[in-house]
């Protein structure tokens, strides 16, 4: 099986043999080490200053999303959420069940924001801002610098959903003035699912600090309290941490976050070309890619067709979408352990299904 889904992801064999190993207790000075390093290590690739802080929470990607929420806002406060997608609406959903007050900067499928949508929002007393930098559902990566830029003019505090942009695009915390950068154990870290990663400024320090959390799990104040020992307040995905800690240093020592994402821009880039000289009848849904996944489109051949066969037929796993998008949009991810071989077989197999689904 060959895995080109954008989470989970195909894994190393180095972190499937961390989750092949027994589990180990936690409580201990050694498993409080490999946290410290795993929070240096998360700082220095999203270039976080120092007095940052890092919590590794066992949950999805979701559970960090709503984490931030009710840790960094109050009813007091009036955001801006960008919705282009599944994981817009999410954040969407998420402000309105915690009843903090929001507009909805709504994008059509496939297209980034534009300094106009956003000069709509400017001078209205927004406090804050929430993306998620890559929507995933759709593969569209918004344009930071130009977020970044609304943001410090206005003010406003940023959240950042990074889940599926994090060692793929380019992220940097102090550069785009990012409040709170969040990501997932299962993406292009290429671990197991379960532990979510949340990377806090003093901003978002300081709102926690005088912020009262409606959950006892999710309670920032009380993570943070526990990563001063290294230790989490009660017991995490032990095994998927390991495989993180892992993960970081091997890149670190790789040459850093930068290589990573070169690696992953050469495999988006190529996968590209080959289905576009490939003739097949695909074309790019996101007008503004991300490295970590293409979005493809055709109203001719049934997506969800396309990735049941691949998989029943060919052992290879790409990703489908939901709802309206179903029968016309699949995505292949590029993050995870893949190789540009992987790629070449992807698109024969590729080619090779169309033609009999033609016939």
């Amino acid at each position: 099986m060959i895995n080109f889904t954008v989470g989970p992801v195909q894994s190393p064999d180095y972190v499937c043999e961390i989750g092949g190993e027994q589990v180990p207790y936690f409580r201990t000075d050694e498993f409080s080490q490999i946290v410290f390093e795993s929070e240096r290590i998360m700082k220095s690739f999203v270039n976080a200053t120092d007095d940052s802080k890092v919590v590794f929470l066992t949950g999805s990607g979701t559970a960090a999303m709503e984490a931030t929420v009710i840790n960094t806002l109050t009813p007091d406060d009036k955001a801006i959420v960008v919705n282009g997608g599944s994981f817009g609406q999410r954040f969407v959903d998420l402000c309105k069940w915690h009843s903090i007050p929001y507009d909805e900067l709504k994008l059509e499928a496939g297209y980034g924001i534009t300094s106009d949508q956003l000069a709509q929002y400017s001078g209205k007393g927004y406090t804050t801002f929430l993306v998620n930098m890559h929507e995933t559902s759709t593969g569209v990566l918004y344009d930071m610098e130009m977020i970044s830029k609304f943001c410090k003019e206005e003010g406003l505090f940023l959240i950042v959903d990074g889940i599926s942009s994090f060692l793929a695009d380019f992220v940097d915390m102090q550069k785009f003035g990012i409040g709170v950068f969040l990501t997932g154990s299962q993406k292009a870290l290429a671990c197991a699912p379960g532990v979510s990663v949340v990377v806090l400024s003093t901003k978002a320090l300081d709102r926690v600090s005088k912020t009262k959390s409606c959950s006892m799990y999710l309670d920032f104040s009380d993570a943070l309290k526990n990563a001063e020992r290294g230790q989490t307040p009660f017991t995490p995905a032990v095994g998927v941490i390991r495989q993180i800690h892992k993960r970081l240093k091997t890149i670190e020592e790789a040459g850093g976050v930068s290589s990573e994402m070169n690696r992953m821009h050469e495999l988006a880039v190529d996968f590209r070309k080959r289905i576009e000289e490939s003739g097949l009848p695909f074309e790019l849904f996101s007008k503004s890619p991300s490295n970590a996944v293409t979005s493809l489109y055709s109203p001719q051949i049934s997506a969800y067709e396309v990735f049941l066969r691949l998989k029943d037929e060919y052992g290879i796993w790409v990703c489908p979408n939901g709802g309206a998008f179903k029968d016309i949009v699949f995505r292949v991810g590029h993050i995870g352990s893949l190789t540009i071989e992987d790629n070449k077989l992807l698109v024969k197999s590729m080619v090779d299904l169309i033609n009999k689904m033609e016939k």
